[in-house]
């Protein structure tokens, strides 16, 4: 590489990396947590008895599921303040990921709850045990661990998806390298460190749920 090439290389990997640190991985953490309580949430509603919340359930999955997360944001950073309602970027961003997260990872909850042999919900309810009691103690403990690899798939695709977020004026990695990338003209150089930041960033990732999946398979029945 040349002098030139990896000076513009070395003097950009902290700005984008910074970048990251501050804005890309708390989005990701925050957007996560909060989707992972609206995805619980929401998989209830679709497995319960009360119809009204069966139907705003799949509503919202419906909803979220069926338009590009990108036009998503647009409408809460852009659409919103046209009905009087503005919303910063950090906290717009932090919602539309939250809703996408939601409504993805309610399928994932809903099937792993599903997958649990119904003989234990009867096997518990014999026991005087209340419907909240099962769920807490004995369904939701099993289904968490068959939710842990398209869960954490999830959650590496979510760090590479906060990108988006440079749409709605968040300084995270991608803009900051549009940003650097602008001033240096070399948007090939620029686009691909930035790139392999996320790429170690998922490889990392990547490890720590072979790693996670690794400890629950020792709790599996075989």
């Amino acid at each position: 590489m040349d002098n030139k090439y990896l000076d513009i290389f070395l003097d950009s990997l902290w700005p984008l990396l910074k970048a990251g640190l501050l804005f890309a991985v708390p989005l990701t953490l925050i957007s996560f947590a909060i989707g992972l309580v609206l995805a619980l949430l929401t998989a209830l509603a679709r497995l319960s008895s009360i119809k009204p919340l069966v139907w705003l359930a799949r509503f919202y999955v419906w909803i979220i599921r069926g338009t590009p997360l990108l036009v998503q944001l647009f409408i809460i950073f852009y659409g919103l303040p046209s009905l009087g309602i503005t919303i910063g970027a950090f906290p717009a961003a932090i919602i539309g990921f939250s809703l996408s997260v939601g409504a993805y990872n309610a399928e994932v909850m809903r099937a792993a709850i599903q997958s649990i042999p119904k003989g234990q919900w009867e096997a518990a309810e014999s026991l005087g045990m209340t419907r909240s009691q099962i769920l807490r103690r004995i369904i939701l403990p099993q289904a968490a661990r068959v939710s842990v690899p398209p869960l954490s798939n999830s959650f590496i695709s979510l760090v590479k998806d906060t990108s988006l977020a440079a749409t709605i004026t968040v300084t995270e990695m991608f803009q900051r390298a549009q940003q650097i990338a602008a001033v240096t003209y070399e948007h090939m150089l620029i686009y691909c460190e930035v790139a392999l930041i996320y790429l170690f960033f998922s490889t990392i990732l990547s490890a720590l749920q072979a790693r996670v999946e690794r400890y629950f398979e020792r709790y599996t029945v075989r």
